[in-house]
Parts: structure tokens; sequence; C-alpha cells
């Protein structure tokens, strides 16, 4: 038996030349058109060494023993996990007792740059966006991409979910530096270039065609409605902001490679020309936002180690399991601090780039054996702070520090003017 077709009067639609476009069920909507008229940013003079901001996620943690030392203050001890970090030892900051104060073990490893666990985000300002894709808000248009997240596809619980825009909508990650180059540096072919503008033209013309009446509308609508009304122009106004900053890099020569393009071979093996492209992009001002995180296809085998990745952070405290781990995450800490190295080198303006660029590296996983979210391992470099010390702080009780506080002062620096974020209490002293 077929279904009777809805009723054209419960149907509404914004409707142009050749284009209709659905509007949401308003009870009170009478049949009309509707269309959201422009509304272009302004823009901000740049200044000749602008802030960046780099986040580096691990999905399983770290052997918190082998990371933090005992202690505090600037005379701390180099442990295990921290001798790589030995030539950037003043340019950076180790913290311990911080958290978002959630759990959930795994599935809650997604709030490590948001502070707000997915399930808990309706309803809140911003939802559960993460600290990166709010800060992109903030510098939309002044750079080709806007932010980049890299990581996994693979692995455990989806890939990569360290990125999250305020709809609460995942950030899918580029998976390899192939394509984080390919993304960079190679450009469009001629008739790619025209698909692209005839693409770009049509939405533009469509939201043009659909402007005019909304005012005539909103006095037929009640209360409950103008806001509902008010909610999509905004939706319809925010992609039209993004298609008129996205059409004007359509043109815009990509910046040459400087290195041969790379092949995939596996995040072990790719993890230096990874951080390498990252440094490239930030260096190009191809973009000044940057995320990676490492976890699912991080293979134990390629760098000679049994068993998987997962399973040994379920090292049950047996020392052979934890030695495996230790390897793996030797090599993390080594290549990551080599990325610090390499901006360090970089000079822009009267200092260096790691000088312009807030690098926070850790994980939303306190230990993975035990399924904890708390005392999360945090490090933070470069972006103008005053580096060079631990800092050990009340992991609970009176006087905790929330992660987000940290994340509050990250986002200050970088010039985003807000008063808090995730569960922040205020910034951090």
């Amino acid at each position: 038996m077929s279904l009777p077709k809805p009723s054209p009067s419960r149907r509404h639609f914004l409707k142009s030349v050749g284009a209709t476009l659905s509007l949401p069920v308003m009870p009170s909507l009478m049949p009309n058109a509707l269309g959201a008229s422009k509304a272009l940013g302004t823009a901000v003079a740049e200044s000749a060494s602008p802030s960046r901001m780099v986040a580096v996620g691990n999905l399983l943690g770290y052997q918190l023993d082998s990371l933090f030392p005992k202690t505090p203050g600037a005379n701390y001890e180099t442990t295990r996990l921290l001798k790589p970090f030995e030539s950037v030892r003043d340019q950076m900051t180790i913290y311990r007792g911080l958290d978002h104060g959630v759990k959930g073990g795994h599935f809650a490893v997604h709030s490590f740059l948001s502070g707000v666990l997915k399930m808990d985000a309706k309803g809140r300002p911003d939802g559960n966006i993460s600290l990166d894709q709010l800060a992109a808000e903030s510098v939309r248009g002044r750079t080709r991409f806007p932010s980049l997240t890299i990581g996994s596809e693979g692995g455990i619980h989806g890939g990569c979910q360290m990125s999250w825009t305020r709809s609460g909508t995942r950030v899918p990650p580029i998976p390899g530096p192939k394509e984080l180059f390919d993304k960079l540096f190679v450009g469009e072919s001629a008739s790619r270039l025209n698909q692209v503008k005839d693409r770009h033209s049509l939405h533009g013309s469509i939201l043009d065609a659909i402007s005019g009446d909304a005012k005539n509308l909103g006095r037929k609508l009640d209360s409950e409605d103008r806001d509902k009304l008010d909610e999509y122009l905004n939706s319809v106004r925010e992609v039209e902001q993004q298609l008129q900053l996205k059409e004007q890099w359509v043109e815009v020569p990509k910046p040459e490679a400087p290195i041969d393009e790379p092949k995939n071979v596996n995040l072990v093996e790719d993890l230096p020309l990874i951080y390498e492209l990252m440094a490239l992009a930030l260096q190009t001002d191809s973009t000044r936002i940057a995320t990676l995180e490492i976890g699912g296809d991080f293979m134990p085998q390629h760098l000679g180690v049994q068993g998987g990745y997962h399973s040994l952070s379920h090292h049950g405290k047996k020392q052979e399991n934890i030695d495996a781990l230790l390897v793996l995450e030797d090599y993390q800490m080594q290549q990551f601090a080599r990325f610090l190295e390499k901006l360090g080198s970089i000079k822009e303006g009267n200092g260096s780039l790691l000088e312009h660029t807030s690098v926070l590296f850790g994980s939303g996983m306190g230990n993975a054996n035990a399924h904890t979210n708390h005392d999360l391992p945090i490090l933070l470099a470069g972006g103008g702070f005053d580096h060079g010390t631990f800092k050990q702080l009340p992991a609970e009780g009176h006087g905790k520090v929330p992660l987000s506080n940290l994340y509050l002062t990250v986002l200050q620096r970088f010039g985003v003017e807000r008063d808090h974020f995730g569960t922040s209490t205020g910034t951090f002293v």
C-alpha cells in the first residue's frame, strides 16, 4: 500500500529560480518565500607574526610514572619520557593534576580538546566544540585552511575523535602524509578549478535568490517559530560566509612544495613526515591551527614490539608489557621533541615559529590500564608563555584546577576573546 503524499500546505520551502531549499517545520508558517541577508565579516589587520596553535593527542595515554617528575618547579628531574626534550626544556611546561572531571575510559577520550562529553553537550551554548575548532572560527578566511585535523580512521572506537564542531559533528581527519601533502601543495587542474568555481557560484546564487522576504514572514509567525526562523537564518548566513571564504582561495596558487610528494607507509614511519608537513603548513601560513591524534593505526610491530597497542595498554602491571609500551612512547616523545626543535629553528618576526605557536601535547586518557580519565599527561610548549617548569597541581579536592582553565588561557593568548571554555572556572594562574 502506498503512503499518502504530504499536503503541499504542510511543506515549506525557500524557492528561487532552479533551486528549492527545505525549511524546518513551523506550525505557524504560511507558504511564502524566504531568504537570508548577507553577513560579511570585517577584515582584521594581521600582524607580521600571527598566533598559531597545535594540539597533539594520544588515544591511549602514557606511563605516568615514566613521564612525571617528582620535584615541582624549574629544577625537576628528567624522567625517561622527558629525555628527548632537554634541548627545549626552557620552552615547555609539564602539568600534573589537570583533567576534565569526566569518566568513561576509552569512550571519554573524545573530550580531550573539548572538556565536555558529547552526550552532555546538548543545551550547552558551545556544545562540545573543541579547542582547535573554536580557535578556527576566529581566523576563517585569513588562511586557506581554517584548521588541519590529522589522524587515523582505524583502530578502536571509530578513529580520530579529537576535533568537534559547535554542532557536535566530528571533524574527519586527514589520514596520512600523502593526503596532507596534496592538500597543502598540489593545485587543482584547470577543469577542476572551473568545476569548483561553478559550484561556489551556484551556491551563492541560491542564497542570493532566496533573500528578501524574511522580515515579512517573521510578522506572520508566533514567538516560538520566530526563534526557530532566526536560528535557521543564522545557519544559512553561516553557510553563505563559509562559501564566500572558500571562494576567495579558489584561484590563489598553493605554495611550492619544498619536498617530494610522499607515500603513505604506516603511522609509525610516517610520523616524522607528518610533523614536518605540519611545520610547513604553519610556516607557509596555509593554516594557523593543526591537530594530530596518535592511536588507531600506530602499530607496535613497526618498532619491533609484539602485540597490539590497545591490548598492551591494558598491561595488567606486567613489566614486560609496560616495557613494550615505553618503546612506543619513547618513539612518540622523540618525534614530538623534534617537531618542537623544528618550530624553534624557523625564524619568524622577532623570534621563532615556536614562540608564536602554542603547542599542546597530551591525552584524554590518564591510565588506560585502569580506564581512568583523570590526572592527564599534559605538556605545553611555545606560544610566548613563561616555561621551564613542572607544575604539580591538586589532582582532586580543594584547589583542583580544571584542564579547561589552561585551554581558556591558550585561547586568549591565541586572540579569542571569551571568558569561558568547556568546564573552565577561570583562566590558568
